[in-house]
């Protein structure tokens, strides 16, 4: 069972709701706890709630048919997936594994959409996801249809070191460390790519590994990078 103390204060999709209100949803919950690497549903699970990220860490994959895994995103404590079916009714698209021990708090599609509904800043926040995921999956469908591996690996440190960094700051420390598994499976290459393209980076100086992070020295050259590689 989940630690009786959590709760969903620090989810930002309910940021607009009263105090009382955020009780109302935890009660309406049901909680449980995952160890590293358990699924939390696969893809085409007939489920319809909405999973709050208490604790932990989550990742959202799914699989060729040769058994390849294609990562998409990681969501950390404080934001939520399966709004997809929670909205349409649908199966689900994509499989969501626990990255390390992580602890979610599922709602039901019915009170979810009453949520939605009754409060304006929480549709708001939804539609504000959604269009970001819409972006960002229009974004990697122009890398994967443009660029070779080597520089879909670019392109993929580039969005990790944006958002490890200030939107000002030319330096980014990418915290935790990802794995070149990691790496391969977001831009659909090998790990042994994407060593070889690290291994090219840090020569250059352009990365290092600094205690637990992987520092980007200089962003706006590995953006340069990317956007040469886009132009040609």
């Amino acid at each position: 069972m989940a630690d009786k103390k959590a709760t969903l204060d620090g989810i930002q999709l309910l940021k607009g709701l009263a105090p009382a209100e955020i009780r109302a949803v935890e009660k309406a919950c049901a909680w449980r706890d995952y160890p590293a690497d358990e699924q939390i549903f696969d893809r085409q699970t007939e489920s319809r709630d909405i999973y709050f990220v208490v604790s932990g860490r989550v990742r959202i994959v799914n699989f060729s048919a040769s058994g390849r895994e294609v990562s998409f995103d990681d969501i950390d404590a404080g934001g939520y997936f399966g709004e997809l079916g929670a909205i349409d009714g649908e199966p689900r698209s994509a499989s969501v594994v626990a990255v390390e021990g992580t602890t979610v708090a599922s709602l039901a599609s019915g009170p979810f959409m009453d949520l939605v509904v009754k409060h304006p800043r929480v549709a708001t926040a939804l539609l504000k996801r959604l269009a970001h995921i819409v972006r960002a999956s229009t974004e990697r469908i122009m890398d994967l249809s443009t660029l070779g591996a080597h520089n879909r690996v670019y392109a993929e440190l580039l969005r990790l070191a944006r958002e490890a960094s200030g939107a000002e700051s030319q330096r980014a420390a990418i915290k935790p460390i990802p794995t070149h598994s990691d790496i391969a499976s977001r831009v659909s290459t090998t790990r042994e790519t994407v060593a070889r393209v690290l291994g090219e980076l840090q020569h250059s100086g352009l990365v290092r590994r600094e205690r637990s992070a992987l520092v980007v020295s200089d962003m706006e050259r590995l953006a340069d990078m990317v956007e040469d590689f886009r132009a040609g």
